[in-house]
């Protein structure tokens, strides 16, 4: 069996062995450490935790930005350039708004009586 050697030659003394056994072992029990950290059923729920919630996240501000969009354009076809309500529009919309509330409040009455 071949010897092993330090950098300069000389042959490794047994301490020296050792403490490179001892150092690999301190390598070997942190890695096992860090495995069993990521396994550990904590950490999944954590890790699987914090992803869900970014992805609600991200798709709730998506659908903010899309709500924010679609009100914005309805009102730009309630108001002119200026800002300011195009009757024109505004009265047929209140209108049907008032007539559709009117129909729920009679179908409601009717169901109740």
């Amino acid at each position: 069996m071949a010897q092993a050697s330090t950098k300069d030659g000389a042959p490794r003394t047994t301490a020296q062995i050792e403490a490179d056994i001892a150092q690999a072992r301190e390598r070997l029990a942190s890695t096992l450490d860090e495995l069993a950290m990521r396994v550990h059923p904590a950490t999944v729920v954590a890790q699987t935790k914090a992803r869900v919630l970014g992805a609600v996240e991200q798709k709730a501000g998506r659908a903010y930005v899309a709500a924010s969009g679609a009100l914005e354009q309805a009102k730009a076809g309630f108001v002119d350039a200026k800002g300011r309500p195009r009757p024109d529009r505004v009265v047929p919309a209140v209108l049907v708004g008032t007539g559709v509330l009117l129909l729920v409040a009679a179908a409601r009455r009717r169901r109740r009586g």
